[in-house]
C-alpha cells in the first residue's frame, strides 16, 4: 500500500497561486494512477485532476481547466498541483489519492470510488 501526505496549502488572495505537493511512501509510486480531489464545506468531495502512471496523460475538471496543472515526479515519489488564478470557489480541503488499478485497465480516472488510498487533506482558502 501507499501512504500520502499533502503540503503547501494555506491562505491566498483571489487571483493568486499556490502549489500543493503530495509525498508518497510505501509501494512503488510509479505504479499508481494519481489524482487530486477537493471538498468544500457542505459539499461532496469532487474530482479536480488526474494523471497517468507515466505522467503523460492528464485530465481536469472543467472548473479548473486552464488554471490548474497536475504533475508528478516518479523518481522522488511526489505529486503536485499548481493552482493559478485562484478564486473563492476554489476554497476547499484538497486531497491527493492513489489508484492501484489492479485490473490494469485504466490510464487515468476521475471517479472517487476507483481510488483506494487517500491523504489526510490540506486546507486551501482563497480570500476575496
Amino acid at each position: 500500500q501507499v501512504q500520502l501526505v499533502e503540503s503547501g496549502g494555506g491562505l491566498v488572495q483571489a487571483g493568486g497561486s499556490l502549489r500543493l505537493s503530495c509525498a508518497a511512501s510505501g509501494r512503488t509510486f510509479s505504479t499508481y494512477i494519481m489524482g487530486w480531489f477537493r471538498q468544500a464545506p457542505g459539499k461532496e468531495r469532487e474530482f479536480v485532476a488526474t494523471i497517468s502512471r507515466s505522467g503523460g496523460t492528464r485530465y481536469y475538471a472543467d472548473s479548473v481547466k486552464g488554471r490548474f496543472t497536475i504533475s508528478r515526479d516518479n523518481a522522488n515519489n511526489a505529486l503536485y498541483l499548481q493552482m493559478n488564478s485562484l478564486n473563492t470557489e476554489d476554497t476547499a480541503v484538497y486531497y491527493c489519492a492513489a489508484d492501484a488499478d489492479y485490473s490494469g485497465g485504466r490510464i487515468y480516472t476521475r471517479y472517487r470510488s476507483d481510488y483506494e488510498y487517500w491523504g489526510q487533506g490540506i486546507q486551501v482558502t482563497v480570500s476575496s
